[in-house]
């Protein structure tokens, strides 16, 4: 494009052919060049987060696979063979619906602290009543129990992972018990570098402990650790503490037809369809 001085812009009539074919010059360069500085400038900061940035810790559930979609395939290999019949997809929503609750009775101090691999078992006591899933051995409640440590990622999670481990220490932080994290890591080949969990800290996410003891046991500032999840709340809570953020979409956490929450407001520091888009932007 040849170049048109500012002032010879400036006076050209509003509506000529020349004013036209300018206009119509600037609506297809490309971003960086002479006319882009607010972008060049956006790109310039983010550039700069993320070469500061030295460990990304992951959410697990529902960020890094897919609890909902996994937990309805093992409820319908038991129905099998168990002759069930069962709303599984409501059944793991309820499932999953007793977490918080679960978390808030240790929380308060009405439990000890206690693993999430007992606490899904203490929810799954009660749906086995709810649901009248009669008949289940014990061996057969541990199997479907650890159904927690045997969730598919997301198909982009491990292509996604081994691109940001490139640059990036990679780790998990979870308030899946090291033993969950774990065998999961095994079954779906995540290539994590560390395995952190809110167990280390001695309180679940989203207290600031978890997130803090993290940063610590990774010997980095909390400015120097990245927080991903595709839970807002998570995200505030790390915020709070210093850590840098990264938003991941995950429409189909909760199934079909749920509304999606795109980080409109520009609220963290990324946002990210998936992990090949997440390491694309940290220039991994």
């Amino acid at each position: 494009m040849t170049n048109v001085p500012a002032k010879s812009i400036r006076s050209l009539p509003l509506d000529t052919p020349s004013r036209r074919q300018f206009l119509r010059a600037l609506s297809v360069l490309p971003l960086g060049t002479g006319i882009g500085l607010l972008p060049l400038a956006s790109q310039a900061a983010d550039s700069s987060v993320a070469n500061n940035v030295k460990a990304l810790t992951f959410d697990v559930f529902g960020t890094v696979v897919d609890w909902y979609g996994s937990i309805i395939r093992e409820g319908q290999l038991l129905a099998a063979k168990k002759g069930y019949d069962v709303d599984w997809a409501a059944f793991t929503l309820s499932w999953r619906a007793g977490y918080g609750p679960a978390m808030n009775k240790v929380r308060s101090g009405e439990m000890p602290w206690t693993k999430i691999d007992d606490l899904h078992r203490m929810i799954l006591d009660e749906l086995v009543e709810e649901y009248g899933l009669t008949g289940m051995s014990e061996p057969e409640l541990v199997h479907f129990n650890e159904a927690w440590h045997r969730l598919s990622p997301w198909p982009d999670t491990v292509s996604g992972l081994n691109k940001l481990k490139t640059k990036y220490v990679i780790t998990t932080l979870s308030n899946g018990n090291v033993s969950l994290l774990t065998h999961m890591a095994k079954n779906g080949g995540l290539p994590w570098d560390a395995i952190l969990s809110a167990e280390l800290s001695g309180h679940y996410k989203p207290d600031p402990e978890a997130y803090l003891k993290a940063a610590d046991l990774l010997s980095l500032k909390p400015e120097q650790v990245m927080m991903v999840a595709a839970h807002p709340g998570d995200l505030r809570a790390a915020a709070r503490t210093g850590l840098k953020t990264a938003y991941v979409i995950r429409p189909l956490e909760r199934g079909p037809g749920r509304p999606v929450n795109r980080n409109p407001d520009g609220e963290f520091d990324y946002t990210a369809e998936d992990f090949n888009d997440l390491a694309r932007q940290l220039g991994a």
